[in-house]
């Protein structure tokens, strides 16, 4: 599988994912015009990756903020990793958040409430 990369805008997020690695960066701002149709390769990635992970697989989460639709984009994704886990494999979810950001901690330990995935909530300085 390649390495997946898609360079931020004002209203996406950078994505890397690099399969034979095991890594995996969302970071940025996530309010696209089509939230399903910007995150359908990396679902498709990790539906394929699943098949043989790493294991660890990283992942490393830091968003400045997301709107409803890529909400329900970032669970399918988690879902995906969920699935990961479920086969045996080690899945290290790190959540960060700005330290005055009280949503978007709230929305990591969300987030660790539906999927059975531990998260490392990792409180960043404000750049």
């Amino acid at each position: 599988m390649e390495i997946i990369t898609i360079e931020s805008t004002p209203k996406t997020p950078t994505i890397k994912f690099d399969s034979k690695k095991g890594r995996l960066e969302i970071k940025g701002r996530s309010i696209p015009e089509n939230s399903v149709e910007f995150y359908k390769p990396l679902v498709e990635s990790l539906e394929q990756y699943a098949s043989s992970p790493n294991s660890p697989t990283q992942v490393d989460i830091q968003l400045e903020y997301f709107n409803t639709a890529s909400s329900k984009c970032i669970l399918d994704v988690l879902k995906r990793l969920e699935s990961i886990h479920r086969q045996g494999n080690q899945v290290i979810i790190n959540w960060y958040y700005e330290e005055d950001d009280e949503d978007m901690r709230e929305a990591g330990e969300d987030y660790q409430a539906i999927v059975n995935l531990a998260f490392n909530m990792q409180q960043v300085e404000i750049e």
